[in-house]
């Protein structure tokens, strides 16, 4: 068994297949343009490297080349795309462990790569592009803001090992003091806290939530059931715009709508 995750390669694959790959990218990143229904799209994923020259990157991470490849590869959607009246969609599939932590990182700006890869994706969001993540493993921190988290649209596939936060559970365990068993209890009735999709999903930020027979490697029937989810949610976008609105309405999310709401008053 691999030590890294393959379900994002293995996705990708899936997704992709009679795509036309992209080249000039780093391996890290796999990219690719196809079709869904009779709608343009391009494929991204972040997928691991053993060879990655930077060797905090080699399991999947985000790091440097994967922050710049990733606005690379979304800013000439954008630029291609500009006078079509029908845009590429951008289909962001997640599964990401981290943000690469290493000191040539940090000397080399890691902050200014997700930053980078993050405005590249809200402004393909702005500018008209359908921007769908699709979870098919962990989408951790940094890693997760930088690819994905730009969304118009998140759908999660059901499976413990699909799971979002800002840290890992042991380093979270380590930040609050807490053992990983007293985290997890603790997580049980704080639900941004938690790591499971159900939790997630309370707060209103994903679109759906899909059951998979085989989340590592899909079937036939799970692509067709992905495929045709995803369909979906590129409509949604296009009848319903552009913006982020549609993560607010959660009733766990209802003293952050209420701030929202005294701020407009007040500006």
């Amino acid at each position: 068994m691999s030590a890294y995750s393959l379900r994002g390669l293995n996705w990708f694959n899936a997704l992709s297949a009679g795509a036309n790959a992209v080249e000039g990218l780093p391996a890290s990143l796999k990219v690719a343009d196809g079709v869904l229904g009779d709608q343009p799209v391009r494929f991204v994923a972040v997928v691991a490297d053993p060879d990655n020259r930077f060797v905090r990157a080699r399991n999947g991470e985000v790091g440097l080349l994967e922050g710049w490849g990733l606005a690379k590869a979304v800013d000439e959607v954008i630029a291609a795309d500009q006078s079509k009246t029908q845009k590429r969609a951008l289909v962001a599939i997640v599964d990401v462990p981290s943000q690469a932590y290493g000191r040539r990182e940090e000397a080399l700006g890691i902050h200014q790569a997700l930053a980078a890869a993050a405005d590249s994706y809200a402004r393909a969001r702005l500018a008209g592009h359908a921007v769908i993540g699709l979870l098919v493993g962990k989408a951790m921190s940094g890693a997760f803001l930088a690819h994905g988290y730009q969304a118009n649209r998140l759908i999660a596939l059901r499976d413990p090992g699909v799971m979002v936060h800002a840290m890992g559970k042991a380093s979270a365990a380590r930040v609050t003091l807490r053992s990983v068993e007293e985290l997890e209890t603790l997580a049980a009735s704080v639900p941004p806290m938690a790591y499971d999709i159900d939790s997630y999903a309370s707060l209103g930020l994903l679109w759906e939530t899909l059951s998979v027979e085989q989340i590592e490697q899909p079937t036939a029937a799970d692509l067709a059931r992905v495929t045709d989810c995803l369909h979906q949610a590129i409509g949604d976008v296009v009848a319903g715009g552009r913006d982020l609105s549609g993560r607010l309405g959660a009733s766990n999310r209802a003293a952050s709508s209420k701030v929202r709401q005294l701020l407009r008053a007040q500006w």
